[in-house]
Parts: structure tokens; sequence; C-alpha cells
């Protein structure tokens, strides 16, 4: 990712606090208040920042755990540097794009909007930049699932970038829907493909991809029983398209939602969005709850 859609947590406390930010243990809260786990803030090394085409960049860091063992699906805030002539008040909520403990190393795909993306576009090998994070409850994936649909446009193909990884370890086959504006501007199909999966490009360029392409598209994969469950990030319309195909086949399936943010720690009650919930309409933190939530919940 890709980066949600604001800017996220203040800067750290000017008491010059450790740096450890802890998150209320798990075993304390109900089970559906639970974090997937704790963040820690840190100063990361930058190993590279390279463009992937007109729009997107990619952000590898050197770190350490627990940043390296994020999930698919779970997000950091990124205190990023102030560009020439701006000041970034806040963090930025990102994405994980990538994470390898082996190699300690954390990946972000990110595109240049705002001050703070400027800013992160500044960043060259060697420099550094404080992390916080793993922040949120990322993908989960069900062995008995043989095989899934991801689903996503724009940004929200980064957020979807690392489930090909999760679930080529899980041995689960993955196809994945991507969708942008040209095909130059599709992102993560090398990373799907790297890890065995079946990738499928639509375009508004080429006129593929309106919901009604992409329905058709999905009800084969269904025929063809490829599609034990949904996974999708980024698109309101695309997420309709499946929540209607999750109803009428009786499908499982999980959306991470964008929304804006303050704290990353559900504190602020920023990221606070209505919820289908047994339909009965509940209020969620989607940094907290989320950002990843059952398909049939999200609220386009």
């Amino acid at each position: 990712m890709t980066a949600y859609c604001s800017f996220g947590a203040g800067r750290r406390e000017a008491d010059g606090s450790s740096g450890q930010v802890g998150v209320t243990p798990a075993a304390t809260l109900p089970p559906e208040a639970r974090p997937a786990g704790s963040a820690t803030e840190q100063s990361a090394e930058v190993v590279c920042n390279t463009l992937v085409n007109a729009e997107y960049r990619h952000l590898v860091l050197r770190a350490a755990l627990p940043a390296t063992g994020a999930a698919a699906g779970q997000f950091f805030q990124l205190l990023c540097p102030a560009p020439p002539g701006e000041a970034p008040f806040l963090r930025r909520p990102m994405s994980v794009y990538g994470a390898d403990p082996a190699a300690g190393e954390i990946a972000f795909l990110y595109k240049v909007t705002g001050a703070g993306t400027r800013g992160l576009a500044t960043l060259g090998p060697g420099d550094r930049l404080d992390i916080l994070g793993p922040l949120g409850r990322g993908f989960t994936l069900d062995p008995a699932w043989q095989a899934i649909v991801a689903v996503g446009r724009g940004a929200g193909l980064a957020t979807l970038g690392p489930l090909a990884k999760a679930a080529q370890a899980a041995g689960i086959a993955v196809t994945a829907v991507l969708s942008a504006r040209r095909p130059d501007l599709v992102v993560s199909d090398a990373l799907f493909r790297a890890c065995g999966a079946t990738v499928i490009a639509v375009t508004d360029a080429e006129g593929t991809s309106g919901p009604m392409h992409v329905e058709r598209l999905l009800r084969r994969l269904i025929a063809e029983g490829r599609c034990d469950a949904f996974f999708t990030c980024g698109s309101a319309r695309l997420l309709r398209v499946q929540q209607h195909l999750a109803r009428a086949f009786s499908l499982p399936g999980q959306a991470a939602m964008e929304q804006q943010m303050a704290c990353g720690l559900g504190m602020c009650f920023c990221c606070v969005r209505a919820f289908n919930v047994g339909g009965e309409i509940v209020h969620k933190r989607v940094c907290w709850d989320g950002p990843v939530f059952d398909l049939m919940e999200a609220l386009a």
C-alpha cells in the first residue's frame, strides 16, 4: 500500500519517552477488542526507495522485530520527514507490503499524494525513518480453503499483495483480480505471480474494470471451484459486487477498510465508521477492530 486515506498518529511525545509504545495486553480485553499484537516505535534504516511506475514507489526498510513479523493486512504509522517548504503534522498510516524477519526487512508500496508521502519520496539508502507498528488486525486464512480470490484497486493492490505469500505458505491457491486506471498502473502483479497466483488485470483504459465485467469474472471462478473466499481492498463498487456474490453462493470473505486515522491505537476514535453486524448497525474503530473486517459487515 499503500497508504490509508489520511495522515495518522501524532509525533513522539516531547518528554523524550523511550520509543516503546505499549498496547493494552490482549488478555485483559474482551475477544472482540483484542489487538493483533503489540506495537513498538523504532528507527528503521532505508534500504531502497525506488519508483515502481509513474505513481507508486517501493520503500524497503531494515528493522527489528516485531516490525518485521507484521502480518498481511496490518499497518504502520510512519513519521514522514518534512519535504522542502512543508511540515506534515501527523504520522502517515500505511499498510504492510512485505515483511521478512529472516532478512530483517519490512516494505511499503505508496503513492505520492500529499506532504507526508512527498517527504517519504525524499528518503534514500542509509536514511532513517521512525515507524510505529505493527498495528491492527490483518487477514486470516482458513486451512480448509483450497483457493481464494483477491480483488483490489489502486492502493488496495498493495494492501492485498502480502496475502499472496501467506496463502502460498498455507498451500492455498490464489487468483488476483487487479484493477487500475491503466495497465502501467497495475501494482502487486509481480508479487502475486512470484507466489504462484493467477493474475487477471482489469483496467479503465481497456474497458474491463466495470462491476458487471468483474462480476462475470468472479462468477466464472466460483463455477470453476476456484473461490472458497473473497479478499478485497480499495474499491467500494467491487466490494458490493463481492458481497452480492458472497451472499448468493454462501461464501466467506474479508475486506481491508480505508479510513482516516489519527492515533492508530484506538484512543482518539477518529476512524470510527458504521458496520452491519447481524443486521444491526454498529460503530467500530478501523485501526483497532480492523483494518480487516468480515466482508459482509463492511458498508461501502
